[in-house]
Order: C-alpha cells, then structure tokens, then sequence
C-alpha cells in the first residue's frame, strides 16, 4: 500500500492541475477602488492602402457633386458566384504608397498620417481657400480597416474597426471572450509598421500594465493571438480524442485500480 500512495497522489495531483480555475480571471491586481493612470486614446491614422469614402456636401448639391468619384457598384459579401450577394453602392479612394489620394478637382491630397477628423478638416479648408465651395461638409468612412483575432477566442477571424479607438479589450469582446484555455498572461499582438513587423506581448490578468502597452489601442491590420494553454495543445491525440476527457480519467482510475489489485495480491 505504501507503493499505491504516491501513485494516487500523482494522478489526483494531476486531476486537479487540469481543472485548476488558476489565472482565468482578468485584472487581478486592481481593486474595486482602484485608479488607474491611462495613457491618451490611440485614434488610428490614415495608411497607405486604406480604402476610404469620402463624400462632399453642400447646400448646393450640384456643385458638391463635382468633388464626388462618379458612384459606382461595389459588392461586398458572400463572393460574386453566390446569387445572394448584397451589393452597396459607394465611392471609394485607396491611399497610395506615399500617403496620397487623387481627389477630383484638388488634385493629390496628402492624407497619411493624419485622422479622419483631421483629413475631413484638411479637404473643407482646401474647398474654401481656392473659392470651390463655401460651406463645405466632408464626410468620410474607413471602408477596409480591420483587426484580427486568432487563437483560444469564441470567434476567431477579422473584424472592421466600429469606431476610431478601440482597445484590446473591445477587440476580445467582440470576438467573444478568451476560451478557458487561452492563456491570459501571454496574449500576442503583431503590428506592421511601414516594412517591419513588433510584436508585443500584454498580461490580460494585470489590468495597470496593459492599459499602458503601447498596442492597448488597436491600429489597423493588428494581429491578436492567444495562445493555447498547455492541456489544450495536448487534449488531441492522433485519432482526434480528448486525452483529458472524463472517459480518460475513467480509464486512468481503472488502471491504477488495477495495478492496486495487482500489488495487493502480490503482497499477499
């Protein structure tokens, strides 16, 4: 018996390390109370390759016209095979390698680098300055701008930007939520910067350091991986069963039963 002991304390040891609810809770180190100092929000900014909708109006609809792309039809959806595929109708503009867009009327614009308040503001000043239009309104829609979340979430895949700023913590409640086996403290964010790729590691179980990680707020094309956690990279064996299910356990507690029985009787 003295020989069963251990074995039993290693298998209930390692029961219990798999069910162990350790690490799933988000920010563990703030209180109820808790004030924390937060860097200022991250509105994204436009890049090259941005597609954007940028539409004019004015009291005279007519005029504002001629700064408007001739509308064309734009389908977006299931692919073009699918009968069902809803179409919209939009004008668009893609953002050039250096930051530019080729507007009617004005020429090139340098919109790069600048948000889409600023740019809206950028083209409403330039119709006032050169006597095109007196009151001009611009309105403008990233039409392309996503982030993706693969890994341990609900719902992998890519999502458009609602809103200027979104945060990591957006971007996983709109995927769903981490899984039970996504690890909390190794969440990898990818984001390419001109030519070159950072990655990033942020902490979901410390609340004061991730709202200061420099990829808190999302830009456009970040990757968020979750990585898997330890019984999740195992549960598959080669024939696609779960080595950790409750039938698994049931055959372990049946083979230590029997090796018990088999010492036992050797004994006697």
């Amino acid at each position: 018996m003295k020989k069963i002991k251990p074995l039993l304390a290693i298998v209930f040891a390692t029961m219990l390390g798999a069910c162990s609810p350790k690490n799933l809770a988000y920010f563990q180190d703030i209180s109820q109370q808790t004030t924390t100092e937060m860097k200022e929000a991250a509105i994204i900014k436009i890049q090259p390759a941005d597609e954007l909708s940028i539409i004019v109006k004015s009291k005279d609809a007519l005029l504002a016209d001629l700064f408007n792309m001739p509308i064309v039809s734009h389908r977006v959806g299931y692919g073009e095979s699918s009968g069902s595929s809803p179409s919209q109708y939009v004008a668009s503009y893609v953002v050039d390698s250096e930051g530019r867009i080729n507007f009617p009327t004005l020429g090139q614009l340098e919109l790069g680098g600048k948000t889409r308040e600023e740019a809206k503001k950028y083209i409403e000043d330039e119709l006032k300055k050169r006597n095109l239009v007196n009151d001009p309104v611009v309105v403008i829609y990233y039409m392309n701008t996503t982030y993706t979340v693969l890994g341990e979430v609900a719902r992998p895949g890519r999502y458009a930007f609602s809103k200027d700023k979104i945060s990591i913590l957006d971007a996983i409640g709109q995927c769903g939520d981490l899984t039970i086996n996504g690890i909390r403290e190794k969440v990898l964010v990818m984001r390419t910067d001109e030519e070159k790729q950072t990655t990033y590691t942020v902490d979901l179980t410390n609340y004061k350091e991730l709202v200061n990680s420099p990829v808190y707020y999302l830009q456009q094309n970040d990757v968020i991986y979750v990585t898997p956690n330890e019984k999740r990279m195992r549960e598959s064996t080669v024939n696609g069963n779960n080595i950790l299910s409750t039938s698994f356990w049931i055959s372990v507690a049946s083979l230590v039963a029997s090796v018990a029985s088999i010492i036992i009787n050797s004994v006697k």
